[in-house]
């Protein structure tokens, strides 16, 4: 049996840099709970303040009310992406969400995790892509390190823990491809 155990006292993620200053983090903070975590609508005023705050975004992005973005300087998004009520953003390192893509309701795209093999439960970290046209569904996961493939779909309340490939439907915990994904005009 190992003699080992999880000592949360010991965890130190000091090699981690989010990228801004403090001041800038902090500033964030409050326009994202003014502007983002609330009912706030207008989706231009959204795309200028993510902008300001070095996000990348292109044109008729459409960010719905109640979402949550950890750091802006760490996203990218395309033209006509979508960003449903209550996702989660929780960008530790480069989210790209590339044009069409989909984030639905209460999604969650989590760019950390913990080791959990460590005494010391260690910060990892991992970008994410979600590929053109692709679609992550209600309340699904995507896991740090994950690429969506173009014009794959997360189905509703999955979890990817891996990257999905191009043009499939994926399903359950962890999530499963189950079937091409079809696109008709």
């Amino acid at each position: 049996m190992n003699a080992l155990k999880t000592d949360l006292s010991t965890f130190n993620n000091d090699w981690y840099k989010p990228g801004a200053s403090l001041l800038k983090r902090v500033t964030w903070y409050i326009v994202n709970v003014m502007f983002f975590k609330s009912s706030f609508p207008i989706y231009g005023v959204k795309r200028f303040l993510l902008k300001l705050f070095g996000a990348k975004i292109g044109k008729g992005v459409i960010i719905k009310p109640h979402v949550s973005i950890k750091y802006p300087w760490h996203l990218v998004i395309g033209n006509n992406a979508w960003i449903g009520e209550y996702a989660w953003i929780d960008n530790l390192t480069t989210v790209k969400i590339m044009s069409n893509a989909c984030v639905s309701q209460g999604a969650m795209l989590l760019c950390g995790n913990h080791n959990y093999k460590k005494t010391t439960f260690d910060l990892m970290v991992g970008t994410i892509t979600l590929e053109e046209g692709s679609w992550v569904g209600a309340k699904a996961v995507v896991c740090p390190g994950v690429r969506i493939g173009s014009h794959t779909i997360l189905t509703v309340g999955s979890i990817a823990t891996c990257s999905l490939l191009p043009n499939s439907i994926y399903q359950g915990n962890p999530a499963q491809k189950i079937r091409e994904r079809q696109i008709k005009s």
